[in-house]
């Protein structure tokens, strides 16, 4: 495991879960760049700088964002190593192509949905830390087990990155749980799928957000980019609250389907 897999999660009650870092553009260089580098990128995307046109020079960037010309350089560096733009001296900066936007994950409604998942999706656990209290459940449905385990997953597909889950698991059944089950099988299905254990209803909700450094660095995006933020709770019919997954998705890779009539 990386140091920076490897720092994300702690043993007891002050284990890390899905951060909410807020980054102060004027905290240092890089944080000002990588948010430019955002602004650009979204202009691009929102068709304020179109494909085939020549964009603002560094020096009138940089007088508009009211910073250094160096910390305009860095930004548009990332998105000339993105492809997005194309730099020539003496001519200029022109847009040659738009970030592309692959809708490939469907975030399921229904149970049969929340038991299988994407397909061809690689699961990977990244941390996990024992003897964790209920942090990030704010609902009124369920009351919580004396303790959690948590597990962090990463998932992916065709090697990109479009899922950080917090699992976070009855610890009193953690145990029941494979290995195998860890890296194949969706939250919900992992827990329905042990013997003696019965849930009676799941719960979600869809919280749109944007991505902190934590999240852009492990998704590989974009800082600041949409996030999905999808919480399941899945409760037995004794009330009691078996698992809490909080799921972030990249924006950019995910799309809803729900049925109104």
């Amino acid at each position: 495991m990386s140091e920076t897999k490897d720092a994300l999660l702690k043993d007891g009650a002050g284990g890390a879960t899905l951060s909410k870092t807020l980054i102060d553009l004027n905290q240092s260089a890089v944080a000002r760049y990588l948010q430019l580098a955002t602004l650009f990128r979204k202009r691009i995307v929102n068709g304020e700088w179109p494909v085939g046109q020549q964009i603002p020079t560094v020096g009138e960037l940089a007088e508009e964002c009211h910073v250094a010309r160096m910390t305009i350089r860095q930004a548009l560096g990332d998105l000339e190593a993105e492809g997005l733009i194309s730099r020539a001296r003496a001519k200029g900066t022109f847009v040659i192509a738009k970030p592309k936007r692959d809708l490939s994950v469907k975030l399921q409604t229904d149970w049969i949905g929340v038991m299988v998942g994407p397909r061809n999706a690689t699961i990977e656990v990244i941390g996990t830390a024992r003897g964790q209290m209920l942090r990030t459940y704010e609902g009124e449905e369920g009351i919580p087990a004396p303790e959690y385990r948590l597990v962090r997953r990463l998932h992916s597909r065709n090697g990109k990155s479009f899922l950080l889950a917090d699992l976070f698991i009855d610890e009193r059944i953690a145990d029941a749980i494979s290995q195998e089950d860890l890296v194949t099988k969706t939250a919900v299905k992992m827990v329905a799928d042990i013997p003696g254990v019965e849930i009676t209803d799941v719960y979600q909700t869809l919280t749109i957000d944007t991505a902190d450094l934590e999240a852009a660095t492990l998704l590989g995006m974009p800082l600041n980019d949409p996030v999905a933020l999808v919480q399941r709770v899945a409760v037995d019919k004794n009330g009691t609250i078996l698992l809490v997954a909080d799921g972030l998705y990249r924006g950019d890779m995910v799309h809803m389907e729900m049925k109104v009539k």
